[in-house]
């Protein structure tokens, strides 16, 4: 089968496409065809070498991309129940050690990070969920806010952040979203109730709507101390970057999200977005073996939605 690689890191034209073994299923695990994957930033971190060099990963012969999927069920190990071949499915590829990723025409996953794929979304939508949306919701786990109160999400355009707010809405918070100005009517279409440019001095424009601050905050454009300004004394900061969480000055509960896969919490995750509460990006959609091309669209910024790369 066909796969995209990186054996020596760099740029984009450090991504290979190769023929490599189909890989075999262990227990507990479901070998998926892949329909579609989607482009993360994450990807870009892998294929330039950041994550071995800030000791995320081990250094490898060969490294695979791509952590999110879409496709179907060929086969299932021993153990793997409530799958079975043909099941149209998605999942995240969250195992750093492993030599193969989603971009590639087959992916073996464990059963436990794989959930039934969205009814009413194409596969190069349903590509586009896992990673972002499981992201934004374990922040909103760590962030501990109860209805009715405030959060703000940086980023609010973005992919984490679009669902950070869809979802915060979908809690019952009061959201308050920061993004370009020009993305102000579509974070609104998100639910936020109350809209920051990015530009704006952050913690006065936010006192100004929310007075004394927010209760929380998802920090998904990694601003930091900006968006700590925001918040209230004893509120909660969670930041998505991994090193981008500030000080906790004011006795502000700060973390980080560190995403891991969940497919049971994946599978509700779907119901809401077949419900029509959470809405797909795809920014754009490319073969395999224009992944090199996925990668230098990323690199130049300025998506809304996320790329997808197709068999």
């Amino acid at each position: 089968m066909r796969a995209v690689v990186v054996r020596s890191f760099g740029g984009p034209e450090a991504l290979e496409i190769e023929e490599v073994p189909v890989p075999p299923v262990g227990a507990g695990q479901v070998r998926i065809r892949v329909e579609a994957a989607g482009v993360n930033p994450v990807d870009a971190a892998v294929r330039a070498g950041a994550l071995v060099a800030g000791g995320l990963a081990e250094r490898r012969e060969v490294h695979g991309l791509g952590w999110d999927v879409a496709g179907v069920v060929e086969e299932t190990g021993p153990g793997a129940g409530g799958f079975a071949p043909g099941d149209r499915v998605i999942g995240l590829a969250d195992r750093l050690d492993l030599p193969l990723g989603a971009y590639a025409e087959q992916i073996v996953l464990d059963a436990g990070a794989v959930a039934h794929a969205p009814v009413h979304a194409t596969a190069t939508q349903a590509a586009t969920l896992p990673l972002n949306v499981l992201t934004a919701d374990q922040a909103l786990d760590l962030a501990g806010l109860t209805e009715g109160q405030t959060l703000l999400v940086t980023g609010a355009a973005g992919g984490v952040g679009g669902y950070a707010v869809e979802l915060g809405v979908a809690r019952g918070l009061r959201v308050v979203a920061v993004a370009g100005a020009g993305d102000e009517e579509l974070v609104r279409g998100f639910g936020a109730e109350f809209f920051v440019p990015r530009d704006a001095e952050l913690g006065s424009a936010v006192r100004d709507l929310v007075p004394g601050g927010v209760d929380g905050a998802v920090d998904a454009a990694a601003i930091g101390t900006a968006a700590l300004t925001a918040v209230r004394g004893g509120g909660s900061l969670v930041a998505v970057l991994g090193g981008a969480a500030p000080v906790p000055l004011r006795g502000t509960r700060v973390t980080n999200v560190w995403i891991r896969a969940d497919g049971a919490r994946l599978a509700e995750l779907v119901k809401l977005a077949d419900d029509g509460r959470l809405t797909y990006r795809v920014a754009g959609v490319l073969p395999l073996d224009r992944a090199a091309e996925a990668h230098e669209r990323l690199a130049r910024g300025g998506l809304r939605g996320r790329l997808v790369l197709v068999p």
